[in-house]
């Protein structure tokens, strides 16, 4: 649809109104309903919206280190402009038209700090070079028979899982949730998120879904929108759906592997590719690799943004703690895919569920084009076998502070995504890493409560 064909939907909308969303640092969709009128009012031009959307947590809890906003700005207004590129209809919601939108400056000029601006950024960098990434993110993710009620209840200890026992790939399992598995498929397709697979994942009640590639900003709307619209399509069947990176010891953990290629300027030539290379990969691919090698140590959290995206990151649970590469190698951080001339792609697997689709993506796309904009060559040989005993470039750091002051500090991170966005995404991880390190948990009360 044009633009004067959504206008025209929109004025004649049996409801009225129009959803919107904004993406904040963690993810997590921010949004509103407003009146058609509303809507006519500012969607070409922009609207006020609070910048406490960037001056608390997940959690609505005021950051007090923050320099963007916080009482000591009196949390104005920011402003926010609506992509029109992002329109959709939401099926589950008699296909109300729904919009993205992205913070800007009084001037403007995108706000740095502002998760989708930060990806069109990366995503015009490489334009501009002549190149155009061609990318999807995976998720796997949890489904629990309960609501926000019952696990409340619950304190979210012994949760129902939606379904019992280790069963990947499961064909009985599908049929035995088939409304929600066929719901799944069928309107996150007609929300513009097209699915190319969804089946069980190994894990009682875990799912995993893999998402039709695209363009950058394209494949950072999909993901994020994804991620959300699986909860609410879950609300509608009585689930609630989890993307927590680990929910268990016990259990594999849920990653969000994003894949990537890069093509020439009319995306008609897989730059990654060459047929004459004995493993089918050619230079851009090799620099790209190194790139990522170098820099993803240094802007980890931009990938494992949680305390709990480092409990997944442990030996023989499915996700990499080295760091190393391979060629369809499931145990190492850069798993390699020369395929062929159309499929042949990088895999980052170090990614949990857990992330912002849009500074995942980023993260990736910034470090892969730093090799390629420095032919850095990749020396570093491949792992053969398991990754995890790999140890010869070093390993991941293993908590979210570690790898925080790691990227404060880091003159590559501050150079690929500008100072204004690393010291408010760190001031923000150092807030959430101060907010776990005060709580007593459950394992400190067991393990001293009766015997220290």
């Amino acid at each position: 649809m044009n633009k004067a064909e959504i206008i025209d939907y929109i004025k004649h909308h049996p409801s009225g109104k129009v959803k919107l969303a904004i993406c904040d640092i963690d993810g997590v969709l921010r949004g509103k309903y407003i009146s058609k009128e509303k809507f006519l009012s500012i969607y070409e031009s922009d609207f006020g919206y609070c910048d406490v959307v960037f001056g608390w947590d997940m959690a609505d809890v005021s950051y007090d280190n923050s320099t963007y906003t916080g009482w000591h700005t009196g949390y104005p207004d920011a402003k926010v402009k609506l992509d029109f590129n992002t329109f959709r209809k939401i099926p589950w919601e008699n296909n109300i038209p729904f919009f993205l939108g992205e913070f800007i400056k009084v001037d403007g000029n995108p706000l740095e700090i502002c998760p989708r601006q930060l990806l069109k950024k990366i995503e015009n960098q490489a334009n501009i070079a002549g190149f155009t990434p061609l990318v999807s993110q995976e998720f796997e993710w949890f489904n629990f028979a309960e609501t926000p009620e019952s696990a409340a209840a619950k304190n979210f200890q012994n949760l129902n899982p939606l379904t019992p026992g280790m069963f990947g790939y499961s064909i009985l399992r599908t049929s035995l949730k088939n409304d929600y598995f066929t719901d799944l498929f069928d309107l996150l397709t007609q929300f513009d998120i097209p699915v190319e697979g969804l089946h069980t994942e190994t894990g009682p009640g875990t799912y995993e879904v893999a998402i039709q590639y695209g363009t950058s900003i394209l494949s950072g709307d999909r993901a994020t929108l994804f991620k959300t619209s699986v909860k609410e399509i879950a609300y509608k069947h009585g689930i609630m759906a989890t993307f927590m990176a680990k929910i268990s010891e016990n259990l594999p953990g849920c990653g969000g592997h994003i894949h990537q290629s890069i093509w020439n300027a009319d995306a008609t030539k897989n730059l990654f590719f060459d047929e004459n290379d004995p493993n089918k990969m050619g230079d851009m691919m090799r620099s790209y690799i190194a790139g990522q090698l170098l820099c993803l140590p240094q802007i980890l959290p931009m990938i494992a943004p949680t305390v709990n995206s480092y409990k997944r990151l442990v030996e023989g649970a499915w996700a990499p703690t080295t760091l190393t590469w391979g060629i369809d190698n499931r145990t190492v951080a850069l798993r390699s895919l020369p395929l062929g001339s159309k499929s042949c792609r990088l895999e980052t697997r170090i990614i949990g569920a857990d992330t912002n689709p849009y500074l995942a993506l980023s993260a990736c796309l910034a470090a892969g084009l730093y090799g390629i904009k420095n032919n850095l060559e990749l020396k570093q040989a491949r792992t053969i076998g398991n990754g995890y005993t790999d140890e010869s470039n070093g390993r991941l750091s293993k908590n979210l502070i570690d790898s925080t002051l790691l990227m404060k500090n880091s003159k590559i991170a501050n150079e690929l995504f500008g100072e204004t966005f690393v010291q408010h995404f760190a001031q923000s991880r150092e807030w959430e890493w101060r907010q776990f390190s005060k709580v007593v948990t459950d394992w400190e009360m067991k393990r001293y409560f009766e015997i220290i």
